[in-house]
């Protein structure tokens, strides 16, 4: 579930704007470290970056690389790379208090952005343990084949799912200021219409926009625009596991085309797969369709999840993880994704799940 794990295990994100004039200092108080050596890490690029590095004595350690340019995520690991935190620095005293052997739940203090950042994770909150809580039953319910448990879990870890998305969107539109929104944002691209993303980055602080991941989102708005609701969808080719080509357009003319893009390593995709399977078998007879499109890296873990959970359906990958090319041509930021075509390779409606795409497909099927 991408929008509750992203609070928890974030992603570097990279510095392009004007230096300010204060600086950051990092004190640590971790039970246990002395002698351990503490490096900071930023990701820049696709690069790490060391900004500072010091060894603790008697637990306690100072860094002070001096200006970083905004509020941003690094993280603060051992030299053994055995433990880490993840945080949003920036220019101000920040102190960091815990235990060596549980590093990654030790206190932030003194960032104004990581207290944003814990403001929202309260929030989120009961809804993570829900949806941990739901993901264990609907593990046991597929090692039993329940599959009226296997439905009904399905549904509920959908629901929790729409309700992260409602809490995180309204967090957002209550701190235009915030620099943890672009995280936070980005986390949620494929949840909502280019037009709305387009709405909340202008109602953004000028400061907040012109961090790299914002510049990224409104760069890739002209591709979310074009695969928007009511566009063509665009054409691809692919190869299925046994090595053949698939193209988009070979598949169409169906009187209705989902395009599924999961992974076989994606949790809430394994969990959503029981719907699709029962609307495929229910309908498929009835001119539905759908090409799985994944974002494995591996042939193997790819064709297992297919077999695992039934998936009879065409599929395709290059399997390049997040760099696949499809991803990237239909802007998919997350996962689960898909877009609903209609007999003309018109996309009709996006991201249906659970009862929303068993009822979609029904309506339309039946017209």
């Amino acid at each position: 579930m991408k929008q509750l794990v992203i609070l928890l295990i974030f992603i570097g994100i990279s510095s392009i704007l004007t230096a300010q004039t204060s600086h950051f200092v990092i004190t640590g108080k971790i039970e246990g470290a002395d002698n351990v050596r503490f490096l900071l890490l930023s990701s820049e690029n696709g690069r790490l970056i060391q900004l500072d590095s010091a060894t603790a004595r008697e637990g306690t350690f100072r860094m002070s690389s001096g200006n970083i340019g905004y509020p941003r995520v690094v993280n603060l690991l051992t030299e053994d790379r055995k433990r880490m935190l993840s945080f949003y620095l920036e220019n101000s005293n920040i102190t960091i208090t815990g235990r060596i052997d549980s590093l990654e739940t030790a206190r932030v203090t003194g960032s104004k952005t990581q207290d944003e950042v814990q403001e929202l994770t309260r929030l989120m909150k009961p809804l993570g343990e829900m949806y941990q809580t739901k993901n264990k039953d609907l593990t046991k319910a597929r090692r039993t084949g329940d599959d009226t448990k296997i439905k009904n879990l399905s549904e509920q870890i959908n629901l929790l799912m729409t309700q992260a998305t409602i809490i995180e969107k309204e967090f957002i539109l209550n701190h235009p200021k915030s620099f943890a929104v672009p995280e936070i944002l980005n986390s949620i691209a494929s949840e909502i219409s280019a037009s709305e993303m387009e709405s909340i980055i202008n109602k953004l602080d000028p400061e907040v926009a012109k961090t790299p991941i914002i510049l990224n989102i409104r760069f890739k708005l002209d591709i979310l625009k074009s695969v928007d609701i009511g566009k063509k969808a665009p054409d691809f080719t692919l190869f299925d596991p046994d090595g053949y080509k698939v193209t988009l357009s070979s598949k169409t003319g169906s009187k209705l085309l989902l395009l599924d893009f999961w992974a076989g390593w994606c949790g809430p995709c394994r969990s959503e797969n029981p719907n699709v399977v029962k609307v495929y078998n229910e309908f498929h007879n009835k001119g539905f369709d759908i090409i799985g499109i994944s974002l494995d890296q591996t042939a193997s873990s790819w064709t297992k999840a297919i077999s695992d959970d039934k998936l009879t359906w065409t599929h395709v990958s290059d399997l390049q993880y997040w760099n696949s090319a499809v991803a990237k041509l239909y802007g998919v930021s997350s996962i689960p994704a898909n877009f609903l075509l209609d007999k003309n390779g018109v996309i009709i409606a996006k991201n249906l799940r659970g009862e929303a795409l068993y009822n979609t497909i029904k309506e339309l099927i039946n017209k």
